[in-house]
């Protein structure tokens, strides 16, 4: 007999995704229209030919870029109160970044360098110190924004302002606020400026310090690294083990410390939901979110890296087993990266990149493509959430139209400010 709790239970879960009705796989064509019988426009855009969808993806992210632009920059650049990548103006240079890689329009360039500069002003007496929601970020996309510019003299400055950075030390260990969101800052720059811009004599101690904390709050338990954030130990990858594991794993690290990262992804395996999906927090049976943030996007894309620093099978099959989670409850009625279907198209979009299975690109295009085909509507109907932040990055429609840029070259996509 099911009981209340669990109808009420299904029902909510229901609630935050719509049904996922998209076949299980369409083989592309090679014909420029779609075949008879395809009755709907988001079938017609799955049987389309890639380069027919890519160019949709292209002209669409292109166009609301042009929005997002308007948005958080034309109407605010002289009263800038968000600087943040997560929900800020760094968010939309970001943005502008990734138009220029693949365009390579000068223009968004000199605009992505404008914004950063407005960022910097900004955020020059801010506390926090990470790559997404910290100073660590305005100066790690302005280096790398000015060395594409060919300024050196800004190219120093920032760098220059980028070791000048300090850790508090009642800093947390996540991946938004903590100390592996600034390491990640420091990989950021080690791959866009060159291997050695940050040595690991800066990066060492402050690794050290992550495994040290783990260490102590798992105090030899079956879990060998543990952390807290504001009183709880959660597991996904903003605040949680599978964000600090996946930093972690681009850092130089000792034997034993590698052994104590894949342990706890181990431990985190064995204590997943039975439904295959991943609890935000130690000790919770909440099986609701299937987020980036909490739940098996933000874990598959911690996994899938495992796959790929340690070999093997092991961590690989994990990563797919959280795939299926994804497949059947991850269209979220939300468009973001953080906690929506853009974010979680990533999940399938670094299984393809890992396995080569073309069955998992076409899972990416199928969110992106229903994306395209409904966010807009659904948004206006009230029956989609376009973000407390409707322009950001992490929250809006800024995380849709980075995706869409990612799905022209679907093989070089990486998740924003968490794969490199």
């Amino acid at each position: 007999m099911i009981s209340e709790r669990n109808i009420k239970r299904k029902r909510e879960m229901a609630d935050r995704f719509f049904p996922n009705e998209m076949p299980d796989f369409v083989a592309e064509t090679t014909e420029e229209t779609a075949p008879e019988g395809v009755g709907d426009s988001l079938r017609k855009l799955l049987s389309l030919p890639y380069p027919t969808v890519a160019e949709k993806f292209k002209r669409t992210a292109l166009d609301l870029k042009e929005t997002i632009v308007t948005n958080t920059w034309g109407f605010s650049r002289r009263r800038l109160s968000d600087f943040t990548l997560y929900t800020g103006a760094l968010g939309t240079a970001f943005l502008l970044f990734k138009a220029y890689q693949v365009t390579k329009n000068k223009n968004d360039l000199n605009l992505c360098s404008e914004i950063v500069k407005a960022c910097d002003s900004a955020s020059s007496g801010s506390k926090y110190v990470t790559f997404i929601c910290g100073r660590a970020g305005v100066c790690a996309l302005g280096a790398v924004i000015a060395k594409h510019a060919g300024d050196e003299r800004l190219l120093s400055y920032y760098l220059t302002q980028f070791k000048e950075i300090k850790l508090p030390n009642d800093v947390p260990n996540e991946l938004l606020y903590g100390r592996a969101g600034f390491l990640w800052a420091c990989s950021f720059l080690n791959k866009h400026i060159g291997e050695g811009t940050i040595p690991s004599t800066r990066t060492g101690p402050v690794v050290n310090e992550i495994i040290k904390d783990g260490r102590r709050l798992s105090n030899k338990g079956s879990c060998p690294l543990m952390f807290e954030w504001h009183g709880k130990k959660y597991w996904g990858a903003a605040h949680g083990l599978a964000g600090i594991m996946h930093v972690l794993m681009g850092m130089e690290l000792k034997p034993d410390e590698q052994e104590d990262v894949k342990g706890t992804l181990r431990y985190m395996i064995k204590n997943r939901f039975s439904s295959g999906n991943y609890p935000s927090s130690e000790g919770s049976d909440n099986d609701r979110l299937v987020h980036w943030c909490h739940g098996a996007p933000g874990v598959t894309l911690t996994l899938v890296k495992a796959a790929e620093v340690f070999g093997g099978d092991e961590f690989l099959k994990a990563a797919e087993a959280a795939g299926e989670v994804i497949w059947k409850r991850g269209l979220l009625k939300r468009v973001g990266i953080c906690h929506g279907i853009s974010g979680n198209a990533y999940t399938f979009l670094s299984l393809y990149r890992q396995t080569g299975n073309v069955e998992y690109l076409y899972r990416a295009r199928a969110f992106a493509c229903f994306l395209l085909d409904r966010a807009n509507r659904l948004i206006s109907e009230g029956k989609m959430h376009g973000g407390d932040r409707p322009y950001s990055l992490f929250e809006g429609i800024g995380g849709m139209a980075y995706l869409f840029l990612d799905m022209i070259e679907p093989a070089e996509a990486r998740f924003p400010a968490y794969e490199l």
